[in-house]
């Protein structure tokens, strides 16, 4: 809400949530008409939905809008899995609406500014990544921990490197992956690297270890280094082969999520099905990349195990 404040041309109109008493609070603290269903809010007149609700539900509620007629904007990870995301895709294709990953750092000024610079001043051809966070004061009945409600460092933090190896590397190739588990059950540190059309890249995630939080860029004539947070940047450094280094600031305000959703208002007005920063495709590859490096450590969600039930039963009637 902090960065919805900050976008002309935007009104919240009402809220849903699993817990009247959240909604409730929400409502008397930002205003709107308070939902204790997601049927009453689809039935409200507004032109958007956006999906803020923890990762199990992401798949449900998009299909649900889009089949209502709202356009979605909906948090990362978009789904679960790769084959819930082509769900909700086929849904889409039906209706003509817009869809997009609330993936933010793209949009971030800094971001940006550093991809209008290279164009001119470039590195080369960019081959490898390296990104990665880790963050050890998480509580301990925070959702990141909790199996049921698909918590876990590749799908919470990891799903942000896979994002910036794709940016950068292209198609996704290969996966290898190392990770530990918690007492819940979910992956408290995971290590994997990827090989892409252009290169490779090393990236980890985890809950019980202080990282760094930044990540570099290497290509042939140089490399990027965006600092701390990588993720919500404000600096970056550009190395050059030819001992030039430059220096890139870049300040955001409202919070850094008033720039997507400015870029998903924008393509709603513009009548766009998809975002040309976060396509569909990206999308699809980022989850791929996750599901990919789950199936190796052997991390499945109790909710695919029942998706995967429901399957073999449709098989079955069939």
């Amino acid at each position: 809400m902090q960065g919805f404040a900050a976008v002309d041309g935007v009104q919240l109109v009402a809220s849903f949530s699993r817990r009247a008493v959240t909604v409730d609070d929400f409502v008397a603290r930002y205003g709107g008409v308070a939902c204790y269903t997601i049927d009453d809010l689809l039935a409200i007149d507004i032109d958007a939905v956006y999906i803020a609700t923890l990762p199990d539900s992401h798949a449900a509620y998009s299909i649900a809008a889009l089949k209502a007629g709202k356009h979605v904007l909906c948090e990362k990870p978009a789904t679960v899995n790769l084959s819930e995301l082509d769900e909700v895709l086929a849904v889409l294709k039906e209706t003509g609406l817009l869809f997009m990953e609330g993936m933010k750092p793209p949009f971030y000024p800094l971001y940006t500014r550093l991809k209008e610079y290279l164009a001119t001043d470039p590195i080369g051809r960019v081959g490898y990544v390296r990104a990665g966070s880790a963050v050890a004061d998480c509580p301990p009945d925070h959702p990141n921990y909790n199996l049921d409600l698909v918590g876990g460092s590749l799908m919470q933090i990891g799903i942000y490197e896979a994002f910036l190896a794709i940016d950068w590397l292209g198609d996704l190739q290969e996966v290898q992956t190392m990770g530990r588990f918690g007492e819940t059950g979910i992956d408290m540190f995971a290590i994997f690297q990827t090989k892409h059309a252009g290169g490779f890249s090393q990236l980890y995630a985890g809950f019980d270890l202080h990282g760094k939080g930044d990540a570099l860029i290497a290509g042939t004539l140089g490399h990027v280094t965006i600092h701390k947070n990588w993720w919500n940047p404000v600096r970056a450094t550009i190395d050059y082969l030819d001992g030039r280094s430059i220096e890139i600031n870049e300040s955001f305000t409202a919070g850094g999520l008033n720039y997507e959703l400015e870029h998903f208002c924008n393509l709603i007005k513009t009548g766009a099905t998809e975002s040309p920063i976060i396509p569909h495709q990206m999308s699809r590859q980022m989850i791929d990349m996750i599901d990919r490096a789950r199936a190796q450590i052997g991390l499945v969600y109790p909710l695919e195990e029942n998706q995967e039930l429901r399957v073999k039963n449709q098989d079955l009637d069939e």
